[in-house]
């Protein structure tokens, strides 16, 4: 007895100098260290304040969103991010699981510039979730006694598996925590659903973007021929690129051109004091791209889709919407930028060659949807007998003859016959109205701010209907078409001065006969006409 009563004395006074020589600062160390170690993992939700708050849900191709308010003083609060992040990983970021179909993100009410933001939203206390539409985010708010609002307070969603259950129930879903990368539940083979081309154009931006990048990082505008390559293409960006923000930074980027690479000797400058005169200052689809990740154009692995099928798509879009004179220039300017700017080599060559089998310039812009579709699909005949061998192909998404009977059944006369008629008529409106009627739908209509696609819309109909507006309107639209009219006017004048518009070598090498014409200004001019 003796000797446990000396043992039980001797574990006390452990305890009683552990806990004197624990103080206040030994505390704050371990904080120190556990708040470092919290920094090692990189936030999956996003955290908006009051600058950015609108501009993010604006810009985001999510369809839905949750919005957490906290303080970053509440335990309860932080004993809930675990819980929020964990179900935040499958939506956002680059490592998504299911990217680009809900936005996770949170504000912060104990930060003093967001204190009228969480008084918009009526917080009372931490934490609270909402849900809605990310477009009814911007400029929102939300109250109580409010009736008939999109944004819709949460609630059982207090652990992990309860927000990602009551996520699914609104969404019809069923996904799970345990999901891994690239397992695409929510896609299904593009064959299968119509409605998904509306995804595609953020794929379109992001191999946009990516292919800028591509270029900037390769530094592959470093002569003449590429230099004009580069500027043809840009040419038949800016007024035929379904996104309206592709156009617009297309446009500035054509317009400083001559100073950003005088004699096609671009400044690429990865000093920061410089970057401001070079071509890395310009984002040619928007500062927020690229994203990371495709949507519709997502495989099933890491390696496959992705990049290579976003610029498929965006080229089948660019030849949708050109008209019948302008189809051996956006021919020579496709066949050119793949030729000088696509750093896969076999790739590039086989391409290239299909280029320079054409000996009859196009007249027509069906000539080139219906060339481009061939083309696509003997890239697909190759590259299927290529990966059958080698088991390299997407196991969900294999390459095929497109389209296939059950997106198109018109378009085959038999099993190996095809009605090229009916083939372009669907190429046209897949690509070109279903595409954009389609993210119309499913995108933001009806806000104070466009899409990106508002205007792609408005280019591709056809008016059939006067329309009555208001007389301060249109001269407000009046004078708005002077401007872009005169700097239209400009900019062909610029063009016409470029020695190497006349450059004999690109001549020679696609027997063109039409390969110099003011693209940007034709078409506005066009528009102008019909508007």
């Amino acid at each position: 007895m003796s000797v446990l009563r000396h043992l039980l004395m001797f574990v006390g006074l452990v305890r009683l100098e552990a806990t004197a020589s624990f103080s206040p600062g030994s505390r704050s160390i371990l904080r120190d260290i556990g708040n470092a170690i919290a920094d090692d993992q990189k936030d999956n939700a996003i955290e908006l304040n009051a600058t950015n708050f609108d501009s993010v849900f604006r810009d985001t191709p999510a369809k839905y969103a949750v919005l957490e308010f906290f303080a970053h003083w509440c335990p309860a609060c932080r004993n809930y991010k675990p819980h929020y992040e964990k179900v935040a990983r499958l939506f956002n970021g680059p490592d998504a699981v299911h990217p680009g179909l809900v936005l996770m993100a949170r504000v912060d009410c104990a930060v003093k510039m967001n204190v009228k933001l969480c008084d918009k939203f009526s917080i009372t206390h931490y934490p609270v979730l909402f849900w809605g539409p990310p477009r009814k985010f911007v400029g929102g708010s939300w109250g109580p006694k409010q009736d008939k609002s999109e944004i819709i307070l949460m609630d059982d969603w207090r652990t992990s598996d309860l927000l990602l259950s009551w996520i699914n129930k609104q969404i019809g879903s069923s996904y799970g925590l345990d999901d891994q990368k690239f397992g695409n539940d929510h896609l299904l083979p593009n064959m299968s659903d119509h409605e998904q081309i509306s995804q595609a154009l953020y794929d379109i931006e992001e191999a946009t973007e990516e292919a800028f990048d591509i270029i900037l990082s390769h530094k592959a505008i470093k002569s003449s021929e590429t230099s004009t390559s580069f500027i043809r293409f840009l040419q038949l960006l800016v007024p035929h690129h379904p996104s309206k923000r592709c156009r617009k930074g297309s446009a500035e980027i054509l317009l400083n051109f001559d100073e950003l690479c005088p004699l096609g000797e671009c400044s690429y400058g990865h000093d920061s004091a410089v970057e401001n005169n070079t071509l890395r200052s310009f984002h040619i689809c928007g500062k927020d791209l690229p994203r990371g990740y495709y949507m519709f154009c997502r495989g099933s692995k890491n390696e496959t889709r992705g990049f290579s099928c976003g610029l498929w798509i965006m080229m089948h879009s660019l030849s949708v919407r050109i008209e019948d004179g302008e189809s051996q220039f956006a021919f020579t300017a496709i066949c050119d930028f793949i030729n000088n700017f696509f750093m896969c080599d076999e790739c590039r060559q086989h391409f290239h060659d299909m280029c320079l089998s054409v000996k009859t310039p196009f007249k027509k812009s069906r000539d080139i949807v219906l060339w481009l579709w061939s083309a696509h699909n003997k890239v697909n005949e190759r590259l299927k007998k290529d990966e059958a061998s080698l088991g390299t192909g997407d196991p969900k998404f294999p390459k095929m003859i497109w389209p296939p009977k059950q997106l198109c059944p018109s378009c085959y006369l038999s099993s190996t016959d095809w009605d090229h008629d009916e083939v372009y008529k669907f190429l046209k409106k897949y690509y070109g109205e279903k595409l954009v009627s389609s993210h119309k739908k499913n995108g933001d209509g009806g806000s104070k701010e466009e899409v990106v696609v508002a205007a792609a819309a408005d280019e591709m109909a056809v008016p059939t209907n006067a329309l009555v507006v208001p007389v301060g309107a249109a001269l407000a639209i009046a004078l708005a078409s002077c401007a872009f009219g005169a700097l239209a006017c400009y900019w062909r004048t610029q063009q016409k001065n470029r020695k190497y518009y006349h450059n004999p070598h690109y001549l020679k090498r696609y027997n063109s006969n039409f390969m110099v014409m003011n693209t940007f200004s034709n078409n506005e001019s066009e528009r102008e006409k019909e508007r």
